[in-house]
């Protein structure tokens, strides 16, 4: 194994400070190597070191500039920073280097919803979706893009995706809740407003919405 596979090894392991002495004599015994450079900045990341792992990340690209997970993790690094225009380009620079990859895919896409730009968050999540199927979270934010689009059909469709996958998701209940009471099926609507109280007895939507479903079916 090498020290590159045995550092991301320890890390894994949570032997942080193994990690960074494999990465520094992997960097030393080859310094055009991108990799060491990019598991160095994974590990600067995940004990919050930002600023320096962006070096890290930065030092990777100009090794390789196909590096594509060198700018992911960049991407990375913005979106925590609710730097979401700066995170769009480079997460785009990642698929164009060939990450084709579900997470990438939902961080572009959850990007540009930060942004506002829900329209097009669309397609990177239909895409992070199509990529893993099983991912309930990506479903639901591709639900709620949906939504916010008045795109109410598709959306339903997404979030009962999600609830198959996750049976006890209260927000994909409420949400489905929603849908329902677009369709004007207030009892249907009141019966998800309910379930996802009772997962979640603290969510605020949820009660607002059996209240206004309860005056509408007049049982307030």
């Amino acid at each position: 194994m090498d020290k590159n596979a045995k550092a991301v090894q320890e890390m894994q392991e949570g032997n942080i400070e193994e990690a960074a002495k494999l990465l520094n004599e992997a960097i030393e015994e080859n310094p055009d190597d991108d990799t060491a450079f990019i598991n160095f900045g994974n590990l600067l990341a995940a004990v919050n070191e930002e600023e320096r792992a962006a070096v890290f990340y930065e030092k990777a690209i100009e090794l390789n500039s196909e590096a594509g997970t060198a700018y992911y993790g960049l991407g990375n690094l913005y979106y925590n920073q609710d730097k979401f225009q700066d995170a769009i380009l480079v997460y785009q620079k990642a698929v164009q280097a060939g990450l084709e990859q579900a997470d990438v895919y939902y961080m572009l896409g959850m990007s540009f919803f930060q942004a506002g730009e829900t329209l097009r968050s669309l397609a990177p999540l239909s895409r992070a979706c199509e990529l893993n199927p099983a991912d309930a979270e990506a479903r639901f934010q591709y639900g709620l893009a949906l939504a916010q689009t008045e795109q109410v059909e598709l959306a339903f469709n997404e979030f009962e995706a999600v609830l198959e996958l996750e049976p006890e998701h209260a927000d994909a209940m409420f949400n489905l809740g929603v849908s329902w009471a677009y369709r004007d099926d207030a009892e249907k609507a009141l019966e998800l407003f309910g379930k996802a109280l009772d997962v979640q007895p603290e969510h605020a939507l949820a009660a607002n919405g059996q209240k206004q479903m309860l005056k509408i079916l007049g049982r307030e």
